[in-house]
């Protein structure tokens, strides 16, 4: 974990500043200061003007240790923390009725990969965390691989073979979006559908608390050893101009929330802090 000296804590910031370095999206060099996490607003997310993309300046340091999964049996209909995989892949069957192939890239304790099994799915996980992988493979019933996709190419067995990709908030985790396309590309196959699911930083409570931290009246409190996790932040145009950059068409962007009652009124009004969109891998 790698931390950049601080600024003076509680020092005015210039929200005119510039980044020193290129949109990692689109190679645009016009980024503008958006937002600042940290008691002495050291780590900065500087926007793209061209497609957007808010940026992580990655020299203040990630640490992605904190989103270690906690293990959860993903059998269990009643638990809690499985809801949000089940709006998952309620969304996905919505869209695609017919059964393939099924591959969840951050699949923590596979609960989706548990209920598309079910659904007759052919189904693989991928998760960074060897522990939480084992035991997911175990009470799953199926394969998950412990690795980081970024960092090694597919199996043989597994290039442009499935029929689906799921990545529920690990897309903002991942510091080079292109890179990451790139492998989902070795993966799924021409005409597979793509499920992401990503903080949308155009959502109205993000704004609204951007807008009064800017204009000095809240001041947020963060934990003293905080250090950012997400890389990247994204919006329906930032995610947009990635599938444009990589060969894939948006089917569907929606917002949702924890809040059920909720998620009538943001899928149809976008404006919820979570995303889900579908997209398609345009043949080459």
């Amino acid at each position: 974990m790698n931390v950049a000296d601080p600024g003076a804590a509680g020092a005015a910031v210039d929200w005119s500043s510039r980044a020193g370095f290129a949109c990692r999206l689109c190679d645009c060099t016009d980024l503008r200061l958006f937002y600042t996490l940290g008691n002495d607003r050291r780590f900065r997310y500087y926007r793209c003007t061209r497609c957007g993309l808010a940026n992580y300046d990655l020299s203040g340091g990630t640490d992605q240790t904190q989103y270690t999964s906690v293990r959860l049996d993903p059998r269990d209909d009643l638990a809690q923390g499985n809801r949000d995989n089940d709006e998952s892949f309620s969304f996905l069957r919505r869209h695609v009725p017919v059964p393939g192939r099924l591959i969840d890239i951050g699949c923590g304790n596979g609960r989706l990969l548990w209920q598309a099994k079910q659904a007759g799915w052919q189904v693989k996980g991928l998760e960074l965390d060897r522990a939480t992988a084992d035991y997911a493979a175990q009470v799953v019933g199926c394969e998950v691989e412990s690795r980081d996709f970024l960092a090694a190419d597919p199996l043989p067995g597994d290039r442009e073979a499935f029929d689906a990709v799921v990545l529920r908030h690990v897309l903002e985790h991942l510091p080079y979006p292109r890179l990451a396309m790139e492998k989902i590309n070795a993966l799924l196959r021409p005409g597979g559908l793509l499920l992401v699911e990503i903080p949308n930083i155009d959502g109205w409570s993000k704004r609204w608390v951007r807008l009064i931290t800017r204009t000095g009246l809240h001041r947020r409190r963060f934990p003293p050893d905080l250090v950012p996790g997400h890389c990247c932040e994204y919006s329906r145009r930032s995610f947009t101009a990635l599938l444009e950059h990589t060969g894939y068409e948006l089917l569907r962007w929606e917002t949702y929330s924890k809040k059920r009652l909720a998620n009538a009124f943001l899928a149809r009004f976008p404006i919820g802090t979570k995303a889900r969109a579908l997209a398609r891998r345009l043949p080459a």
